[in-house]
């Protein structure tokens, strides 16, 4: 099976098993999940959602973070790891876009990278979940493995991974994907042992082979 024809089931299989798939991080305006996804890195959804629980409460938008003290910021986001870069991006991006957007989630990805602790990834989880505006696929930890070992790629770096995602996803697809992939990757594709024998997309994938 080629690369498109392997991509192409592999949606409509993961579709089925995983009708729900869907951005984990909770939110309610594209602002908070820009702000939840910079607090992502290196952590789990699970966790950032429940420091943005209390947080967004105290913080519900760019004004209110731009006005918050760093030192305030660190202690909130401090469970979610790294809390001090993480913290001056919150600051630091806040303000900007209080100063150069009248307070509203830049919806470009040329905007929103050139906030401090946005990189492209981050752009597209924002862009794609909060504006329908699919620019890229984002590739975390689960999408870069799983599509190594169901053949869609031999990369390694999220970059050229994704490149290559590009070219056999249809656009279409490309937000929903990574939301498959993870739901698949957390109950059966797992980093540390495949549950192979329980998969059910076994029948084509060269991890079997």
């Amino acid at each position: 099976m080629r690369k498109k024809e392997r991509a192409l089931w592999l949606i409509d299989e993961l579709k089925r098993l995983y009708p729900d798939a869907h951005c984990a991080l909770h939110y309610k305006t594209p602002f908070q999940l820009l702000i939840a996804t910079i607090l992502s890195a290196q952590c789990t959804d699970e966790r950032v959602n429940q420091v943005t629980s209390t947080l967004f409460k105290t913080y519900p938008d760019a004004e209110a973070f731009a006005a918050a003290s760093l030192s305030e910021l660190e202690v909130a986001v401090k469970p979610t790891g790294f809390y001090r870069n993480k913290a001056l991006s919150i600051l630091e991006t806040s303000q900007k876009i209080m100063l150069e957007h009248g307070g509203e989630t830049p919806r470009e990805m040329n905007e929103l990278t050139a906030l401090r602790g946005v990189g492209r990834k981050t752009a597209s989880v924002v862009m794609g979940n909060a504006f329908g505006n699919a620019e890229g696929v984002v590739v975390d930890t689960h999408v870069g493995r799983l599509s190594r070992r169901m053949g869609l790629t031999k990369q390694t770096t999220p970059e050229k991974i994704e490149k290559d995602l590009m070219k056999v996803i249809p656009r279409s697809e490309w937000v929903l994907f990574p939301h498959l992939m993870i739901s698949h990757g957390r109950a059966i594709c797992k980093s540390r042992k495949a549950q192979c024998e329980q998969c059910d997309l076994s029948l084509h994938c060269p991890a079997r082979v």
